[in-house]
């Protein structure tokens, strides 16, 4: 792809992920939360070393079904923090696991996590228009409210910035440069997917 966003860079993993994966709106509770666990566990690490493992995470992890992961127990997450597959931090496996717990309390109240994300943007991807990868923030007004929500229900591992990069991830927000032909791809209307209730981030 020409002038695809230079932080891709020339590794074949890094740029088919930007090419497919990086802003598409996702709407599907499974993939919403795998990628919240991933970005919990690349704090303090590169994407691209998470991408290599993500094979790895998604056996260790069930396929990433929140109920599953809710249920596991001491013995599993000892079994994790010995998965020389994964980021064998103990506060990322505890998070992930108390995570899944609070996911599904979310998808219980809601109908769905996805419902209950897409809140924090009005339903509809915000469409930004950065020439440069300096002009593009570490987080922003929404993922700190975002941020704060989600602790408030028991999420570890989901700093302002942290979760700008899962929005970023998610299509919640388009943050291709504009010369970058995804940008135009995922333009507006993309995604588009109104909330249960708008009032759902305080």
């Amino acid at each position: 792809m020409r002038d695809r966003c230079p932080w891709a860079g020339d590794d074949p993993l890094y740029q088919a992920y930007h090419d497919e994966e990086w802003g598409v709106p996702v709407h599907d509770d499974r993939t919403l939360f795998e990628f919240l666990i991933l970005e919990g566990a690349q704090a303090g690490l590169s994407w691209l070393t998470i991408l290599r493992k993500r094979p790895n995470y998604r056996r260790a992890y069930s396929d990433f079904e929140p109920a599953r992961v809710a249920a596991y127990t001491a013995r599993e997450r000892a079994r994790l923090l010995r998965d020389p597959g994964i980021v064998r931090n103990r506060r990322k496996v505890e998070a992930s696991v108390a995570n899944a717990r609070a996911f599904v309390l979310v998808q219980r109240e809601y109908g769905s996590f996805d419902r209950y994300l897409w809140a924090a943007v009005g339903g509809r991807s915000t469409q930004n228009r950065f020439s440069t990868l300096s002009e593009i923030p570490a987080h922003t007004s929404e993922s700190e409210v975002l941020s704060r929500d989600l602790k408030r229900r028991g999420f570890g591992f989901v700093g302002p910035t942290i979760c700008y990069a899962f929005m970023q991830a998610v299509g919640l927000v388009n943050d291709h440069l504009v010369s970058c032909p995804r940008h135009a791809e995922l333009g507006v209307g993309s995604g588009s997917h109104p909330p249960v209730r708008s009032h759902a981030l305080r």
